[in-house]
């Protein structure tokens, strides 16, 4: 198993490296790219769930129920926004029809 302290340092690395990586999309593309990468959400999901199975102590059973819940509302609002995005296609698609015909 993972030492404590490399755990944190992988979790930090990851933490800097996301919002290095992030914070340079130009914010038009924030939506079509949270849309196109729903499948991750899914498998941060999965990952969540991994860890709160193998809980031993209260405290990892709590961390792990708040990250399964913060991972599952993850990938909800990834949907939602995706459908959401779709929807705002569909109704510019039936206006520029409608104006043409």
């Amino acid at each position: 198993m993972i030492d404590g302290i490399i755990a944190l340092y992988i979790f930090m690395l990851a933490a800097f490296t996301g919002y290095e990586v992030i914070s340079r999309v130009p914010v038009i593309l924030h939506t079509p790219l949270m849309s196109g990468s729903n499948f991750v959400h899914g498998i941060v999901l999965v990952g969540a769930m991994v860890a709160l199975g193998g809980a031993t102590s209260t405290l990892e059973q709590v961390i792990g129920f708040i990250g399964v819940i913060l991972a599952a509302g993850n990938a909800v609002g990834g949907y939602v926004v995706t459908e959401r995005m779709l929807q705002m296609f569909l109704a510019s698609g039936n206006r520029q029809k409608k104006g043409h015909g």
